[in-house]
């Protein structure tokens, strides 16, 4: 038998043999990186059923169960799916990496320049804007390209403001009548069904933008800010969800 490390994928297909496959379920209780890898295949069964059409695989129709072992050469084109599938990830959090950090550093200074159209300010004169105290709101009243939506059964609303980056869109969101405890994200959804998310966030018990809110801070709406590899052109729709999978809301782009 291979390496238990090489087995991970073969395990996944479903094409070890019972004894193959309670050994590797063995060293898979103690390996975490096996784990992951394993995490990473989950959903490999509908690709398979893709690529069983393909002519001359020898692997049964989208009809029939996908039980049997798949010709080897099947399994030669669904590793090569899934190693493109991973370097697209690792670009993707290579950008992401560098976009928060762009935001990190200079959060507050692209809100002073979106609608500047350069370094100078009031002639050159030096004069600088000021700032609030919320360097995502400042990103969020600068950006002059926004969406809004309020869902008719959670009654979330959010404004998306979002402009397009060398390294993909840089996004801000106001989120009123929203009710903690709650851990939610804000996701981009491109019109080939990738979904990113933007950046994440937790409501505390009072909630965010509720008029009925005890406290000044709970009346006030929440702001976040993130980014997206995305270009503009390729973003469907953006969505604030809960960590349960449950849609708050949704604006179509």
């Amino acid at each position: 038998m291979p390496n238990e490390h090489e087995t991970v994928g073969a395990y996944a297909l479903g094409i070890l043999d019972d004894a193959e496959a309670t050994t590797f379920e063995s060293h898979l209780a103690g390996c975490e990186w096996c784990a992951q890898q394993l995490d990473e295949l989950a959903g490999m069964e509908p690709m398979l059923a893709a690529l069983a059409d393909l002519p001359g695989t020898g692997t049964p129709s989208l009809g029939e169960s996908l039980s049997a072992k798949p010709a080897p050469r099947v399994v030669e084109k669904l590793v090569d799916e899934v190693a493109e599938r991973r370097a697209r990830k690792r670009r993707r959090n290579f950008y992401m990496v560098a976009a928060a950090g762009a935001l990190i550093v200079s959060g507050p200074f692209v809100a002073v320049a979106a609608n500047g159209g350069g370094d100078s300010d009031s002639g050159g004169s030096g004069t600088n804007r000021t700032l609030s105290a919320d360097p995502a709101k400042d990103v969020f009243d600068q950006i002059p390209d926004k969406l809004t939506a309020t869902d008719p059964v959670t009654k979330v609303s959010v404004t998306v403001a979002f402009q397009e980056k060398e390294w993909g869109v840089g996004l801000a969101a106001q989120i009123s009548n929203v009710k903690g405890f709650e851990k939610c994200a804000l996701i981009v959804v491109g019109k080939n069904g990738e979904r990113e998310t933007a950046t994440s966030w937790t409501v505390p018990e009072p909630g965010y933008g509720l008029p009925d809110a005890k406290t000044d801070k709970a009346k006030k709406p929440l702001h976040v800010q993130g980014g997206a590899s995305m270009d503009t052109s390729e973003i469907d729709s953006f969505e604030i969800v809960t960590f349960d999978g449950e849609k708050l809301v949704e604006i179509d782009a």
